[in-house]
């Protein structure tokens, strides 16, 4: 969902850009939200491995926004935070994604496997994305982030399928190769034109965008 059906660096980076003005920063918005992005990652890595709760997705992306801004000397009150949090409710798709997603579900059964909140997943379906997939499932049922197994395995239980029988979609690199370890088909939606993991999990496919993935498959 996050960065590969929805475009966060396109929904976020005006509302940062507008904040940064704001407090008359130099700071440019595309190197903070790069921050933010990277440490977002470290955040839900830490959340699952000193399991002390699951904190939620949204969560985590505070987290990482406090230490972000605090990285690049920006004095933010939790009231600022609060607000720059609120655009997470304004993320749109990719132009290419609803299409894509329309295609592929003439052949194929869609499931939405999310690091997102159940209610915050179910938000950005019906309001943001507004497509009808067959099934959104939430981390939170595994109580982990993704790439953890416990997520894809969790995911394949509920379906009620074997692992290999299922592939995972994402443009989230970390994405495909956790779930490939448990024995997922992967897909690479590469849509940052970036490397893929140096591990031997590898995609099955790897496209630049939705209407590439309908064509391959």
């Amino acid at each position: 969902m996050f960065g590969t059906v929805l475009d966060l660096g396109g929904s976020l980076t005006p509302h940062l850009d507008a904040y940064l003005r704001r407090k008359r920063s130099k700071v440019p918005a595309g190197r903070l939200w790069d921050n933010w992005r990277a440490r977002q990652r470290i955040e839900q890595y830490q959340d699952s491995l000193l399991m002390l709760g699951h904190s939620g997705y949204l969560e985590a992306a505070r987290r990482a926004l406090v230490y972000s801004l605090e990285l690049n000397g920006v004095a933010a009150t939790p009231e600022e935070v609060a607000t720059i949090m609120a655009a997470w409710r304004e993320l749109k798709p990719f132009p290419d994604a609803v299409p894509g997603l329309r295609e592929l579900q003439s052949r194929y059964r869609l499931v939405a496997l999310s690091n997102g909140e159940t209610w915050f997943l179910e938000y950005l379906v019906k309001n943001r994305i507004r497509f009808e997939f067959d099934d959104v499932i939430s981390v939170n049922v595994a109580g982990v982030f993704k790439p953890h197994p416990a997520v894809y395995r969790s995911a394949a239980g509920i379906l009620e399928m074997e692992p290999d029988e299922i592939m995972m979609v994402s443009s989230n690199s970390f994405d495909v190769v956790g779930a490939r370890a448990c024995g997922y088909r992967g897909a690479y939606v590469n849509r940052y034109a970036l490397p893929y993991e140096d591990m031997p999990y590898r995609p099955d496919i790897t496209v630049k965008d939705f209407t590439e993935l309908a064509r391959a498959l």
